[in-house]
């Protein structure tokens, strides 16, 4: 069966209201033929008679008495809807789903995100993490928004890919371990217990590739996804790591840090679908990263 549109509900509840079609016309704009034809279309929709005639006026039947209240919330629950709409329209409510990963979590997005919260109070926003690849595999399925990843991003995919900064990858060492010079080269790591990401990720191969390109392959005593579990253990003395700066930039107790030689760096992106609608909440958080992406470089 079809449903009833909700022009002739509005017409069914203005006529109960009133007790008149020709009442119920005005009050909706309407020509009095096409009010009656809209409650006569209505009745043959649901199969019943709504309406009832006392003198002159109109009295709903039990049916019609029946359908009034959920006409009712059908009425209020378009009002909302429409509501709710204008809200976005007008850029004060919206949705920000992110991805990235741990370290830019932790470090790179609380000022941005707490600015763009400060300028769009009523946009919800939710942070997945993990690695590169799982992050673009939820952006292209349109589980994300944006995403902030380390680079590269596979050449094929239908993304728009903006880089945001440059972050530096440092030796951390503990201090007994620590060579008087200032930078440290692959070799002198190489010697050393390492502590280094989990593989599989994007960080983790640039890392492995520094070594490589020396001519060597060291193996890890341990590989570990959260870089905040790393900086504890090279604290404790148990060996050393290569970490972003970003994760570095407050003091580690009982390490030093060094720089590589030659440098390394990994790059990080802002990633987005090409076709993606640059609503108001995410043009402010590409624009209050930025900010921070540049005051970084």
């Amino acid at each position: 069966m079809a449903s009833p549109t909700l022009r002739q509900l509005r017409t069914f509840i203005a006529a109960t209201e009133h007790g008149s079609v020709s009442a119920a016309a005005r009050t909706l704009k309407l020509t009095q033929p096409a009010a009656s034809l809209q409650l006569r279309e209505l009745e043959r929709l649901l199969g019943a008679r709504l309406f009832d005639r006392a003198r002159g006026k109109l009295i709903p039947t039990a049916a019609g008495a029946a359908l009034l209240e959920p006409a009712r919330r059908a009425q209020a629950a378009v009002a909302d809807a429409v509501e709710s709409v204008g809200e976005h329209r007008s850029g004060d409510a919206g949705r920000l789903r992110l991805g990235t990963g741990a370290t830019a979590c932790i470090y790179l997005l609380p000022a941005p995100l707490a600015a763009v919260r400060r300028r769009m109070p009523g946009l919800a926003i939710t942070v997945a993490t993990g690695n590169t690849r799982e992050m673009l595999e939820r952006l292209e399925a349109g589980d994300l928004d944006v995403a902030v990843v380390t680079l590269p991003v596979p050449r094929g995919r239908a993304l728009s890919v903006t880089r945001l900064l440059v972050d530096p990858l440092m030796a951390l060492l503990p201090t007994a371990m620590a060579p008087p010079s200032r930078g440290i080269a692959a070799a002198a790591i190489a010697r050393l217990p390492l502590i280094l990401y989990e593989a599989g990720g994007v960080t983790r191969a640039v890392i492995d590739a520094w070594f490589q390109r020396a001519g060597l392959a060291p193996e890890p005593i341990m590989e570990l996804g959260s870089v905040e579990a790393i900086k504890v253990l090279v604290g404790s003395g148990l060996g050393v790591s290569i970490l972003p700066r970003l994760a570095l930039q407050e003091a580690v107790p009982g390490t030093v840090v060094r720089p590589l030689r030659p440098p390394l760096a990994r790059d990080l992106a802002v990633v987005m679908r090409q076709e993606k609608v640059r609503d108001r909440g995410l043009r402010l958080f590409v624009e209050e990263l930025a900010k921070g992406g540049l005051k970084r470089q």
